[in-house]
């Protein structure tokens, strides 16, 4: 059965979480749930093209400041700013202050409120900061920044969307995904990365060793702090959710790359 899922699971991911060439053969609760257990493996490749980008302007001779932006760009280019869009939709309706149901009409708008904006500006100034701050110590800093920050990022899709997790809405990515992950397989596949994430900073020595899998945790804690605090206000998840969580959880991990 794995053997079978596999192949509609990095389709499902792929296809719904990038903006890559691959198509979609099944959309049913099997392909989704495959889907989201190999979300992170979307997030990897996702870093692994912003680290390029970033590494290869630095060999070219561009400044730490330029690879820093253009890492921060590519995922938003792999995406079509999806999870960017969805953050920003989230804030407003957690901004708006106003019941679930006209909360969620605010997130289907297609403007951006207040709420939004100012969110977006602080979160991609973060990411910024957090990725200057790594190339500018060494370029294996800021590729292993990007990396981890990107799967950290998608492995809290597969955290979200875990058994016990309503959709706030009956229709869209939210309803499709909510609740399609057992629990154990969730568990496994973020102890996965998280031993991962601790391998490839062991290439940078033993401090990295250690901070790289602690900003995979605190970038999937932050994550679940928004998850439970949005299936509060709007009665469970949507997709602009998945969005927010992505868009934290990178941002998180990159923050706790960036200290010490």
């Amino acid at each position: 059965m794995f053997r079978t899922l596999l192949p509609h699971g990095l389709r499902f991911a792929f296809g719904t979480l990038t903006v890559l060439p691959v198509t979609v053969t099944r959309w049913d609760r099997e392909a989704a749930r495959g889907g989201m257990l190999c979300a992170p493996v979307a997030g990897l490749v996702v870093g692994a093209g912003a680290a390029l980008v970033g590494a290869t302007l630095l060999a070219m001779g561009a400044g730490p400041l330029l690879a820093a932006v253009a890492t921060a760009a590519v995922p938003a280019a792999l995406t079509r700013g999806l999870h960017l869009d969805g953050l920003a939709d989230t804030a407003d309706g957690l901004g708006s202050g106003k019941p679930a149901e006209d909360a969620l009409r605010i997130m289907k708008q297609s403007d951006i409120g207040p709420f939004g904006v100012i969110t977006l500006l602080f979160v991609l100034m973060a990411q910024v900061a957090a990725l200057f701050q790594a190339y500018e110590a060494s370029w294996g800093r800021g590729v292993l920044a990007a990396v981890v920050s990107a799967t950290a990022a998608r492995l809290a899709l597969t955290l979200a969307a875990r058994t016990g997790v309503p959709p706030a809405r009956p229709e869209g990515l939210g309803a499709a995904v909510a609740g399609t992950v057992p629990v154990r397989g969730a568990l496994l596949v973020a102890l996965a990365v998280v031993g991962a994430a601790a391998g490839a900073g062991a290439l940078l020595g033993s401090y990295d060793l250690v901070r790289a899998p602690l900003a995979v945790l605190a970038g999937c804690a932050s994550a679940e702090l928004l998850l439970r605090h949005c299936t509060r206000r709007f009665g469970g998840i949507t997709g602009d959710v998945f969005g927010g969580l992505a868009e934290t959880a990178a941002t998180t991990a990159l923050v706790v790359l960036s200290l010490g």
